[in-house]
């Protein structure tokens, strides 16, 4: 441990949280998003202060916490008043792969946990390998794939979840949109959709539970190989759309389960 690593640390999301805690870190965490769920306990030791877009200010002040750790724009207002407050605030705005392995390691530097947080991002880049090496062994042909953030407007995924198809051995049909940081960047028609013809329909709608109806229902889809086949499934958005170490290890886990059975 170093004398001068932050002690109390408040996460605003809870990829810096899980991160924490797999680095052997976790007490340091003082305040937690209402999105955590991983690690469980970190529910049960730290309180909830924030959502995603906001948070509680007074409350995070009053843990009076060394750093405060966030993601992304979305959470630029939060910032700007935890800033006003005089607190320390790191925001990350990791949008792929290799950003999240970033992530890590700089979060293992802060901690005093260097060796630890470069043995972390190792075993994922060795679990990404295995899944790549199952894929090479599966097909020759990449099955097509279309990953749903989001129903209205459809939202395409994102490009760590674009990078982890790729590994999983599918074939992002919207590859070309995932490195859009802002969600309006990723903005899909169901028209688009249908042209690109998925052969396999992976939603994960962030805070709801995915209608398979709605999407097999879609004016214009009856012909979409993946509703022809009924290849519609859901992967927990809390194991994809968080930039850390879920999408790295149950997120890729399930999206290879769903691929190998395209």
């Amino acid at each position: 441990m170093i004398v001068d690593a932050p002690r109390r640390i408040v996460c605003l999301t809870e990829e810096p949280t899980e991160i924490l805690y797999a680095l052997g870190e976790g007490e340091r965490v003082v305040g937690v998003s209402a999105w955590t769920v991983r690690p469980p306990e970190a529910r049960e030791n730290a309180p909830i202060v924030s959502g995603f877009t906001g948070g509680n200010v007074e409350k995070i002040a009053a843990l009076e916490p060394d750093l405060v750790i966030g993601f992304s724009d979305i959470q630029a207002e939060l910032a700007s008043k935890l800033i006003a407050r005089n607190l320390q605030v790191l925001i990350f705005n990791q949008r792929s792969i290799a950003e999240i392995f970033d992530v890590v390691q700089m979060i293992g530097r802060l901690v005093g946990r260097e060796r630890e947080a470069q043995a972390l991002v190792a075993s994922y880049k060795e679990r990404i390998l295995d899944v790549c090496a199952r894929a090479a062994g599966r097909a020759d042909r990449l099955p097509r794939v279309y990953f749903e953030e989001w129903p209205d407007p459809m939202i395409s995924g994102i490009r760590w979840v674009s990078e982890l198809i790729n590994h999983a051995g599918g074939e992002d049909i919207f590859a070309d949109r995932a490195e859009g940081k802002l969600a309006k960047e990723r903005f899909v028609t169901p028209d688009e959709v249908a042209e690109r013809a998925p052969e396999v329909i992976v939603a994960s709608w962030c805070g709801k539970p995915v209608d398979k109806d709605a999407i097999r229902n879609r004016e214009g889809w009856a012909d979409v190989p993946a509703i022809r086949e009924d290849k519609i499934y859901e992967i927990e958005s809390t194991l994809i759309l968080q930039p850390g170490p879920a999408c790295l290890t149950d997120g890729l886990d399930a999206l290879e389960r769903i691929i190998a059975t395209a």
